[in-house]
């Protein structure tokens, strides 16, 4: 494993994930009106605080610790941490990974528990696989698992591959070839993916001729911004990556200036390029600038260090001031809500 590729890609995912959340729901033509350009945190007080995207990539880190390469009981561990997840009152909770959890408390099996939808919640969580696993079909296998933990949908699936595949590549290749990572992606997704691996395919020759990735985004439909359907979000975060594959700063503004689905999005891109520059190679104010509580930033260093190593002891979580800081969460993302009501439109 790579100690550097493991850091930047958990810290890439929450600064990316930091910096788009006050974006997300908000048009592209709207969001620099209301909020300004995506240079600094604009959440609380010049501060960044994470979501679920980043939430969901330490919950994979702390299970990948614990299940040593087993993949069951990697799927075992995650859907623990998930039950208790849902129970902690998270805002802005995708329906799909919901009712997943839901059905978890249930007492549905973790291989059953999935709801058919082609959400990216999924791909969120996915990059970590990439920065942390080095066999491909042990890798595969456990982006299976977690993918249909929450979404049953082989759509959800192929998503999150193509994105673990890409901090893979990010992380072992100095240049990245394009066409290289697209063949893996093809092979791990099968002809079922073909769709899929068309749409990459757009996103290769769109970055090659120079196009931004906003221009990519209107021209798959979505000049309002980018939705939560995971053939909208992969193509167009691809492209933002392959665009600038060592331009932390680049990559991830690029992409929360498409608008919609912006922390999810800018979660997946910071992810991506993360593994490949390492924390280095993140702004370090961006880093310094996030405010969070029991996940703090020294805490994911210390969730890097221990998947690094071949320690099998994850660390934990006060689930008391998990509940705590969602509350206060919940505060600020309705201040945000009711922000929006007001112009500019």
């Amino acid at each position: 494993m790579s100690r550097d590729a493991i850091i930047g890609c958990i810290l890439g995912t929450a600064v990316g994930d930091a910096l788009g959340l006050p974006y997300e729901g908000v048009s592209a033509n709207r969001a620099p009106q209301l909020l300004g350009p995506p240079d600094r945190y604009r959440f609380f007080f010049g501060r960044g605080m994470i979501s679920d995207d980043t939430e969901h990539t330490c919950m994979v880190a702390q299970s990948l610790i614990e299940a040593n390469g087993d993949v069951d009981l990697f799927a075992r561990r995650f859907a623990s941490r998930l039950r208790w997840w849902i129970l902690a009152l998270p805002a802005g909770v995708g329906k799909a990974t919901a009712r997943a959890g839901f059905k978890l408390w249930l007492g549905v099996r973790p291989r059953s528990a999935g709801v058919f939808s082609a959400g990216n919640g999924p791909a969120m969580r996915a990059a970590i696989f990439g920065a942390a696993i080095d066999g491909l079909p042990d890798m595969l296998e456990l982006v299976r698992a977690s993918s249909r933990l929450t979404h049953s949908d082989p759509k959800a699936e192929y998503g999150a591959i193509a994105v673990a595949l890409a901090a893979r590549h990010a992380r072992e290749h100095e240049s990245v070839d394009a066409n290289l990572w697209l063949c893996e992606v093809a092979d791990a997704v099968g002809e079922d993916g073909a769709e899929l691996t068309d749409l990459l395919r757009q996103s290769i020759d769109s970055a090659a001729a120079d196009e931004t990735t906003k221009s990519f985004a209107v021209s798959l439909g979505l000049s309002k911004g980018v939705t939560g359907y995971t053939y909208h979000t992969v193509p167009v975060a691809i492209h933002a990556w392959l665009s600038h594959p060592k331009d932390y700063r680049q990559a991830v503004t690029s992409i929360i200036e498409c608008g919609g689905d912006a922390d999810t999005t800018a979660a997946i891109v910071g992810g991506i390029v993360g593994a490949g520059v390492g924390e280095a190679g993140i702004p370090s104010r961006w880093i310094d600038g996030i405010r969070e509580y029991p996940r703090s930033v020294n805490w994911m260093r210390i969730l890097s260090e221990r998947l690094a190593s071949s320690d099998t002891k994850a660390p934990t979580i006060n689930p008391i001031a998990v509940l705590c800081r969602n509350l206060l969460f919940l505060l600020i993302v309705l201040f945000h809500g009711f922000r929006r009501l007001a112009p500019p439109y």
